[in-house]
C-alpha cells in the first residue's frame, strides 16, 4: 500500500471515536497491551510526561515539548486528533513521522492488527510509541486521548503526571459530575510519581488528593503556584509577567488565546518539577521556546489568525467551558459586527453551548464531513430556541465564504464549535 492506502486502510478498517462515536471507544487497556507487548515494549524504551484534563491539554503538550526541545532535549510528541494531516499526531522535535514509516509500520504489523481488531486509537499510540523508542528520544510528551484511566495512552509510567483542568465533556463516557470526571483523569496518577494539577477546583480538589495520598505522589498545584501580574497583546504576541512568591519573569507566548494563561501556570509547574528531578531546563530555553511555540511544534487551531479585513479568527475549543474562553476572547477583540461560522457533533448535548452563544451575532451553521457530525438544519434549527438567528450551509467551506461575503473589513468572523470544522477551514 502507499501512503494514502495505508491511511485509507486505518480510517476503514479500524473504528475510530472521533468518525464513529461511542461505539470505537474501549473500556480497557487490553488490547494497547497486547500491541505493546508484540512491538516487544516500546512504552518502557523511553522517558515520558502524561497529559490529561478537559481543556489546556493539547496546549500544554506543545509547550513543554517546545521547552524540552529548546533545553537540548530530543524530545517526542502524541496528540490528538489531528487537525490536516494524520502525522501531526507524532512529531520528534517538532517533525512529523515520515509517510513512509506509518507505510512500513502498518506493513509489518498488519496480521497483527487483523488478529487484534484494535480501534484507530489504540493502533495509533502503538505506532508513535514504537517510533519514540527507534529513534531514542530522550522524552515524549504524550497527550490522553480521552479520559485518562482507560485511555490507551495509561500503560506508560512517566517521569510527571499534569492534569491540566476539570470541566464537563464526553459525559456518556466520563461521569455526569465533576468529582467523577475528575476520578476518571486522575486514573494517570501513578505511584511515587509527582503530579501537576493545573487548576486548584474546589469541588473537585478532594479527588486528586486522595488519588495523590493512595499512590504516593507528590502533588502541586500550578493555580498556587504562580500569579500572573501583568499582560498584554503586542503585535503578535502576548507579553506576561508571572510572579513565584519574589520571583518575578518576563515571557513572551505566540500563542494569542487568553486561555493560555491558566495553560502557562501549568507548563512552568511541569518544568519545576522536572527540574526537582534532574533535568536541566534552564530560563533562556523557556523563553525562548514560548515565543515560537507553533514553529517549533506546529501547534495550530488555537485562537488561529486566519485573515484580517475581515478578522477571521478560529478556535478548537467546543465545551461549555471552552466556549467560556472563547467568548472571552471575542469580548476582548476590537470589532464592529459578529459573525459566527458554527458546526457541532449529534452524540453530545449542546444545548449549554448554545445558551452561551452571543444572540447579536449572525450565524452560518454547517457540517463537518463526520459521521458524528449534526446536520447543519437541525443545529440550526436547535440553535432557534436559544435565539441564535442564522442560515444552515451545505459545508463548512459554503458557510465561511457565504460569512466572508457578508462581512465588512472591521467585522469579525469566528469558526468553531468542533475541532473538526476548525480543521476543515486550516
Amino acid at each position: 500500500m502507499d501512503y494514502q492506502q495505508t491511511l485509507d486502510y486505518l480510517y476503514e478498517k479500524l473504528p475510530m471515536f472521533t468518525r464513529v462515536g461511542i461505539s470505537a471507544y474501549k473500556t480497557d487497556l487490553d488490547n494497547t497491551i497486547k500491541f505493546c507487548a508484540h512491538l516487544n515494549h516500546p512504552e518502557k524504551k523511553f522517558k515520558s510526561i502524561h497529559i490529561a484534563g478537559t481543556n489546556g491539554k493539547g496546549s500544554t503538550s506543545h509547550m513543554l515539548a517546545a521547552i524540552l526541545q529548546k533545553g537540548g532535549y530530543k524530545t517526542g510528541l502524541y496528540t490528538s486528533p489531528h487537525l490536516k494531516d494524520f502525522r501531526e499526531r507524532i512529531r520528534i522535535n517538532g517533525e512529523m513521522i515520515s509517510e513512509n514509516e506509518v507505510i512500513d509500520f502498518v506493513s509489518d504489523n498488519q496480521d497483527f492488527i487483523e488478529s487484534l481488531s484494535p480501534s484507530f486509537f489504540e493502533a495509533t499510540v502503538a505506532l508513535a510509541f514504537d517510533h519514540f523508542a527507534k529513534h531514542q528520544v530522550d522524552i515524549a510528551v504524550i497527550e490522553v486521548g480521552l479520559g485518562g484511566r482507560l485511555d490507551s495512552t495509561n500503560v506508560i509510567t512517566p517521569e510527571l503526571s499534569v492534569i491540566t483542568n476539570i470541566s464537563y465533556d464526553h459525559m456518556n463516557l466520563l461521569g455526569n459530575t465533576l468529582p467523577e470526571i475528575a476520578a476518571e483523569k486522575a486514573g494517570i496518577i501513578k505511584r511515587n510519581i509527582p503530579v501537576v494539577i493545573g487548576e486548584l477546583q474546589e469541588d473537585i480538589v478532594g479527588v486528586f488528593l486522595t488519588k495523590a495520598q493512595e499512590q504516593n505522589s507528590k502533588i502541586r498545584f500550578a493555580s498556587n503556584d504562580w500569579e500572573i501580574i501583568q499582560n498584554e497583546i503586542v503585535g503578535k504576541e502576548r507579553k506576561i509577567k508571572i510572579k513565584k512568591q519574589k520571583q518575578t519573569f518576563d515571557l513572551s507566548l505566540d500563542l494569542l488565546g487568553t486561555y493560555q494563561l491558566k495553560n502557562i501556570r501549568t507548563v512552568l509547574s511541569a518544568i519545576t518539577e522536572l527540574n526537582q528531578l534532574g533535568y536541566k531546563i534552564p530560563l533562556e530555553a523557556i523563553s525562548s521556546a514560548l515565543s515560537q511555540v507553533k514553529n517549533l511544534t506546529g501547534l495550530m487551531g488555537r485562537w488561529q489568525t486566519l485573515s484580517e479585513k475581515p478578522f477571521i479568527i478560529c478556535d478548537t475549543g467546543h465545551n461549555e467551558d471552552g466556549i467560556k474562553e472563547v467568548l472571552q476572547n471575542i469580548n476582548s477583540t476590537p470589532h464592529l459586527n459578529l459573525l459566527m461560522v458554527i458546526g457541532m457533533v449529534k452524540d453530545k448535548d449542546i444545548s449549554k453551548i448554545l445558551s452561551l452563544l452571543p444572540k447579536n451575532a449572525t450565524y452560518y451553521f454547517c457540517a463537518p464531513i463526520l459521521e458524528r457530525a449534526k446536520p447543519a438544519k437541525e443545529l440550526e434549527t436547535e440553535a432557534a430556541y436559544f435565539g441564535l438567528k442564522g442560515e444552515s450551509f451545505s459545508s463548512v467551506l459554503a458557510a465561511l465564504n457565504a460569512a466572508k461575503q457578508h462581512a465588512k473589513p472591521e467585522d469579525l468572523i469566528f469558526v468553531g464549535g468542533s475541532t473538526f470544522v476548525v480543521a476543515e477551514v486550516i
